[in-house]
């Protein structure tokens, strides 16, 4: 479809401007006048429409959860679809929001469906985010469906906010920690353990141990340093490729203490995202399919792509969720009992909220316990550099004596 540059004022006569997607010239006035846009020239713009160019560009979770925010108030308050998504791509104050926000629109007001229309730009709107809203334009409650969906985005983003705010400050600390040490092994204590060295005097094993290690940083710290970069870009280079990332993956799921919380973080992802469509009228056998993609670790995924498979089949939900092995045990009878009840589907809400309650607080207390730990791994570095420069000094004021 032809884009169109304009100069334009809006209804407050500020100056705007921006790129236009229409059929024809007269289509895009038409829809320029439509936003209460009055128009000051049009040009035919150069280049690839702006649909292809969102579809390479996203919204981060922040911007999604406010697009759908918007968009659940404006369908509760009975205003058109169409006249909503205009509305929202106003409000917004990012221009990328924005074009994404009415190129939408458009597609809505040339007959496409919502959902159909979402599809058409993956990069900001998830394939769970655009079932949801399939199913809920089938049931006819789209306003009710995007109000669940704000509280879905919303609540990630908080948890997803609170552990970035929780690991700031230890953060800085490792960084800052390391730069001092560094600092310490390259700079000063060579100096100070030279007057030891020229002394002719035995040193202690523990002097030695840290001259060795200001010495190997000082000839081979950058070295180190590059190495590590260059080791975690080949990494993340490797992992590219589905069959290293898969063993990678189920390796994590072996690990002691990190395959415990990889798994409760896919559990959480894939309970939340299964309650969701639920909720909405997505076909149990669909939202299981469609929640198992959502999953990031590929071991997980496949496992629970297995037990959705055996739901298709015929198997109920908590009998192949337990062979799967992939939740924990209190989950499975909760949906065992919410099977034989037949209210599954509040079930499955209240078992993604305890799920996410758990790992949130999982969460804090790796992330509070990490802390102290920092501090105390910290002070004994520096107790060792303290007591390796000391411990000299006092066998030589014991021979003075």
């Amino acid at each position: 479809m032809p884009m169109f540059r304009y100069r334009a004022e809006d209804a407050a006569g500020k100056p705007c401007r921006g790129v236009q997607e229409a059929q024809s010239a007269r289509h895009a006035r038409q829809l320029l006048r439509e936003r209460g846009l009055s128009i000051q020239s049009m040009r035919v713009a150069s280049g690839v429409g702006i649909g292809r160019l969102l579809k390479n560009d996203g919204l981060n979770a922040a911007e999604r959860a406010l697009v759908t925010r918007q968009l659940a108030t404006l369908l509760q308050a009975a205003m058109p679809l169409a006249e909503a998504l205009r509305a929202v791509a106003a409000q917004s104050e990012k221009r990328r929001v924005q074009h994404l926000i009415l190129a939408v629109g458009e597609r809505v007001s040339e007959g496409y469906g919502l959902a159909q229309a979402l599809l058409s730009y993956p990069q900001a709107f998830p394939p769970v985010y655009c079932a949801t809203v399939a199913a809920a334009e089938r049931s006819g409650h789209l306003a009710q469906v995007f109000e669940r969906l704000a509280d879905h985005t919303e609540n990630q983003q908080v948890v997803r906010q609170r552990v970035q705010l929780a690991l700031v400050y230890p953060l800085i600390l490792l960084f800052a920690s390391l730069l001092i040490v560094a600092f310490l092994l390259g700079y000063v204590v060579p100096d100070v353990v030279q007057v030891f060295v020229h002394g002719q005097q035995e040193l202690p094993a523990m002097t030695r141990v840290l001259m060795a290690l200001s010495e190997g940083t000082r000839r081979y710290g950058l070295s180190v340093v590059a190495l590590v970069a260059g080791s975690l870009v080949l990494a993340r280079w490797a992992l590219r490729e589905p069959s290293r990332r898969a063993r990678w993956h189920s390796l994590l799921l072996n690990m002691p203490l990190c395959g415990a919380l990889v798994r409760s973080i896919e559990a959480a992802r894939f309970i939340g995202t299964l309650a969701i469509l639920g909720k909405s009228g997505v076909p149990l056998a669909d939202a299981m399919h469609i929640a198992a993609a959502v999953v990031g670790n590929l071991a997980v995924r496949q496992r629970l792509a297995e037990a959705a498979r055996a739901v298709s089949e015929g198997t109920t939900l908590a009998s192949s969720l337990e062979h799967s092995q992939t939740l924990p045990p209190l989950m499975l009878h909760m949906i065992a009992s919410a099977e034989r009840a037949g209210e599954l589907d509040g079930m499955l809400e209240r078992a993604a909220d305890l799920q996410e309650k758990l790992l949130a607080g999982r969460i804090t207390l790796a992330v509070s316990l990490f802390e102290p730990l920092m501090l105390v791994l910290m002070g004994a570095v520096v107790l060792f550099i303290v007591l390796a420069i000391l411990m000299p000094i006092l066998n030589l004021n014991q021979l003075v004596n």
